[in-house]
């Protein structure tokens, strides 16, 4: 597996972080223990040591940051408390959603008992319908979606998808299994379909305005190519 690199200074190193891929081991983490995280790749393909700044869901594909040195760390976190940094986040949803829509109900945090506020502004991109039967319906409709999440809450994105009743696709806790099959039958597509596709922020040291962007994975242009749905990366 190779690491795709998206921005590298000499703060900085932003890559993309493929689906299924922890980014770091944690010691809690079952059945792991063979696999490789992103901070192993990392690694091994250029030397460098470096620290988380933000987190991403093992099963979310897509951009993230880390600092090259621990000092770092605290400043580019700074842009994710105080809001400043845009990210935007695309999954292909069960159903039509709607043209937009502000979703705030809120989510349990890692401490399982404890429901925090959580924020997501969501637009719809593209929509499908496919004459391919899906229980209860003869046909199944699915829309692209664009999520900007103001707060950072675990599983924010899947919890609230699945809240509107547009679960996102490949979802295997809070989706919908019987669209899941339709999609690894007919597609081959096994992965979740959530994507941390871009960072919009000004970089804390040199002040540089950065607009990153990580590629979709094969999945999502196969997707797009059978959909006819514009890349809305390009």
């Amino acid at each position: 597996m190779s690491l795709q690199i998206i921005f590298e200074d000499e703060y900085l190193l932003c890559v993309s972080k493929p689906n299924n891929m922890l980014v770091h081991h944690a010691y809690h983490s079952r059945n792991v223990a063979d696999e490789t995280s992103l901070l192993q790749l990392i690694l091994d393909e250029t030397s460098l040591k470096v620290y988380p700044i933000h987190r991403l869901d093992r099963k979310t594909s897509g951009i993230i940051l880390f600092a090259k040195e621990t000092k770092y760390v605290s400043k580019f976190q700074d842009l994710f408390t105080n809001n400043e940094i845009i990210k935007t986040y695309y999954g292909v949803v069960r159903g039509f959603s709607p043209e937009t829509k502000i979703i705030d109900s809120p989510v349990k945090g890692r401490d399982a008992n404890v429901h925090k506020e959580a924020l997501t502004h969501l637009k719809t991109l593209e929509q499908v319908t496919l004459d391919i039967p899906v229980k209860p319906y003869d046909s199944s409709r699915y829309s692209l979606v664009a999520f900007t999440p103001k707060t950072g809450r675990m599983h924010q994105l899947r919890v609230h998808s699945n809240k509107i009743s547009h679960p996102l696709i490949g979802d295997p806790k809070y989706g919908d299994k019987n669209h899941n099959i339709m999609f690894e039958e007919n597609f081959d597509c096994k992965n979740m379909f959530l994507h941390a596709g871009k960072l919009e922020f000004t970089h804390p040291f040199t002040k540089e305005k950065l607009v990153l962007k990580a590629p979709f994975p094969k999945d999502w242009l196969l997707l797009f190519n059978e959909f006819s749905w514009k890349n809305p990366l390009e």
